[in-house]
């Protein structure tokens, strides 16, 4: 793979593998799990692509390589470019920016430096690696400088982006001492991609008042005759894959064992999340206790199972957050449990995916209730896995998925009287209407998949005018 020369480069802040130790005791590779893995690696194998991203760590240079069939190019990161960039501007700055200031971000040149190095050597191993009128697809908020450096470096390429998180109303993103800068890296894009329609809007939006370029409905028209297009692609997932997996006889059965381990409850309650403040976890498992306390639900005929998946534990208010949680599940259970009998069954750990299948079998109601989420793929995944239209979805009208599971109990995860009623209906609902409701959203699920969403933002990308042939006036400087 030295010399690589590829028609598809994806470029991402990590590549799609975790280090692990093999049964032998020799280091390897397993595919990561999460929402940005479980889409592209589709894509990879089809267009025989290559992933330049970073595999973790502070190691030595790594050379490429192939993980299951996909070509891997490892980008190294310093310490100081781990805190800087990643730690730093990435999720201290960024991520709370991005979703409607759940924490309060931090805006520190230090970190942009950091982030600018970062942006611009992925920008050169790509354009290093394309070959000739290639495709590369840029993801998400960590690369967002990409785009226009890529564009400067190899200007035959086409070049799209894609944000997995929401991307901000103007009065929040207009905060950030960068503003500008981003919004001209993703012009270097033909085609900037965004789960909901609201997120193009808000970056049209601002390329017109901030940068200046001329903008019609979803085009930005550049000085060089580009045009840049911004349009939404909701994300999914791989919905057979799923179902498959969730009807298999080993998940069948340990979803059994996951009843039975529960004390066979009249229902189960389910969360599986990142252990992040944007999650919107404590105030759901508040809830769900306070409905206990109060006599509508007791741990004889109800039990929540919160699956907590460590994340960015070098991040202090992840660190805090962990703790506020560990105290709050230890207090409800002290309150409220009895012997053998937990009101919350807290697992701070992560799981494969047949774990994940049998926990969605093994749940009679789902609960998705972030505060802000670009479009939580755990909603989707509990919908494909309900291959008997059993089963209910209480989902944050936050969630970008509520968009397209309007059959969900939605609710307003700010307002805990509001969660309260929501899972109770939930909990309460007969079996005609939990049947109807998920029927309508697993229809939704499985036509809308990830090849869908894959393959509706590669042909966009490919119809994008090489010139608008309009006479623009130069941006201005503001």
């Amino acid at each position: 793979m030295s010399n690589v020369s590829a028609d598809l480069v994806i470029v991402a802040n990590r590549l799609p593998v975790d280090r692990v130790e093999q049964a032998d005791g020799t280091p390897g590779w397993r595919t990561s799990p999460g929402g940005l893995v479980t889409a592209i690696e589709p894509v990879m194998r089809a267009n025989d692509g290559t992933w330049i991203g970073w595999p973790g760590g502070t190691d030595a240079e790594l050379e490429p390589f192939e993980a299951d069939g996909m070509k891997l190019v490892p980008m190294t990161m310093t310490q100081a470019e781990v805190e800087g960039h990643y730690e730093g501007f990435s999720n201290g700055t960024l991520w709370p920016l991005y979703h409607d200031l759940v924490a309060k971000p931090e805006f520190h040149r230090e970190w942009w430096d950091s982030y600018v190095s970062v942006n611009r050597r992925f920008a050169e191993k790509a354009a290093e690696l394309a070959a000739e009128g290639a495709t590369v697809w840029v993801h998400d908020y960590q690369m967002q400088l990409v785009p226009q450096m890529l564009r400067e470096l190899r200007p035959d390429l086409r070049i799209g982006f894609y944000l997995h998180i929401p991307f901000p109303p103007a009065e929040l993103f207009q905060q950030l001492p960068w503003r500008r800068q981003l919004l001209e890296g993703l012009l270097g894009a033909d085609l900037v991609g965004f789960q909901l329609p609201g997120g193009a809007q808000n970056f049209v939006r601002l390329v017109r008042q901030r940068v200046g370029h001329k903008t019609h409905r979803d085009l930005v028209y550049l000085p060089d005759g580009r045009t840049v297009r911004a349009a939404a692609f909701p994300i999914s997932i791989d919905a057979a894959g799923f179902e498959s997996m969730a009807r298999s006889e080993p998940v069948a059965a340990r979803a059994e064992e996951i009843r039975t381990a529960l004390g066979n409850p009249r229902k189960v309650f389910l969360g599986i999340d990142r252990l992040d403040y944007t999650k919107g976890i404590y105030a759901r498992l508040r809830a769900f206790s306070e409905l206990i306390a109060d006599g509508h639900l007791d741990v004889e005929d109800a039990v929540f199972v919160q699956v907590a998946v460590p994340s960015r534990e070098q991040v202090e208010q992840y660190r805090i957050l962990r703790d506020e949680i560990d105290r709050l599940v230890g207090r409800i259970n002290g309150d409220l449990g009895r012997i053998g009998r937990p009101a919350i069954s807290y697992l701070h750990s992560s799981y494969p995916r047949e774990e994940m299948a049998a926990l969605y079998r093994a749940a009679d109601v789902m609960v998705v209730t972030p505060y802000r989420d670009g479009m939580n793929l755990v909603a989707k995944e509990y919908v494909a896995c309900r291959f008997e239209d059993t089963g209910a979805l209480v989902l944050s009208e936050f969630a970008g998925a509520a968009d397209e599971l309007r059959q969900a109990w939605l609710v307003n995860p700010y307002d805990i009287n509001g969660m309260k009623s929501a899972l109770l209906d939930a909990y309460r609902a007969d079996d005609r209407e939990t049947r109807r409701r998920m029927k309508a959203m697993r229809k939704t699920v499985t036509q809308n998949d990830v090849a869908a969403w894959a393959d509706s933002f590669m042909q966009e990308l490919s119809a994008i005018p090489g010139s608008h042939g309009k006479a623009v006036r130069p941006a201005k400087r503001s």
